[in-house]
């Protein structure tokens, strides 16, 4: 039997409209209830407008719910402010995105401390080593002062997922991350997410709408027209 499973997030009765109190008001999220803990390695899935991008903005701190709440590390967020909102993201969620989006006329190394250096300004001799540490786990020690422009795609995504990780978060929202790859290039990454998991122990939440990768995951949220239709394991319980 497992130890007892540590929230990292939790929604309750989550909704979310747009063009709220016009004639055209829609609601895209209607009524989400989630629960995702530390050891979860879950998949997110679901057809092309069943709301899975909205979902994930709201769940990265990025959008705010109409009604309903979102709990990060047990913290309630709905009446936050922006700046808090962006405090408590920048410390807890790492996002990997189907476009890398480095900045080019940077170096690999100053591109995964780039969310330190904004927040704190000139990198510690700590966080320098953290952020080597990761390169290290990535397999791109070598490639430090390399420009985005002089690696391969899997490798910008590997310099990605180190950078979302320099923050040490406890939540990791990776939105189709190996939809811009090969096929072995995609496993690769998947194997590395696994790695994160294992070795960093933070929650990944992966959206995707590949089936072989969802079905690889240990999860399954399948959302259809913005309602949680269902929610398995797709592992043997211990």
């Amino acid at each position: 039997m497992s130890k007892q499973a540590e929230e990292v997030l939790r929604l309750e009765a989550l909704r979310k409209s747009y063009n709220i109190g016009q004639p055209n008001e829609v609601e895209i999220l209607h009524g989400i209830d989630l629960r995702i803990d530390r050891n979860d390695f879950a998949a997110l899935i679901g057809p092309s407008g069943s709301g899975k991008s909205t979902l994930l903005n709201i769940l990265g701190l990025l959008d705010k719910p109409t009604s309903g709440e979102l709990y990060l590390l047990g913290q309630p967020t709905s009446a936050m402010d922006d700046a808090a909102r962006t405090a408590l993201r920048g410390t807890s969620i790492g996002f990997v995105f189907q476009f890398h989006h480095l900045i080019q006329a940077f170096s690999a190394m100053d591109n995964i401390l780039m969310p330190l250096m904004m927040a704190q300004g000139k990198p510690k001799q700590q966080a320098l080593q953290r952020a080597r540490d990761l390169l290290a786990a990535v397999g791109l020690e070598k490639f430090a002062e390399r420009k985005p422009n002089e690696l391969s795609g899997g490798q910008q995504q590997r310099v990605a997922i180190a950078r979302a990780l320099i923050t040490e978060p406890a939540l990791l929202l990776a939105d189709e991350p190996t939809g811009n790859l090969d096929t072995q290039t995609a496993a690769d990454m998947f194997e590395l997410f696994r790695k994160v998991h294992r070795e960093r122990g933070c929650a990944v939440l992966l959206v995707t709408h590949d089936p072989r990768l969802s079905a690889t995951c240990d999860r399954t949220i399948n959302l259809v027209d913005g309602r949680i239709e269902s929610d398995s394991s797709n592992s043997p319980q211990d």
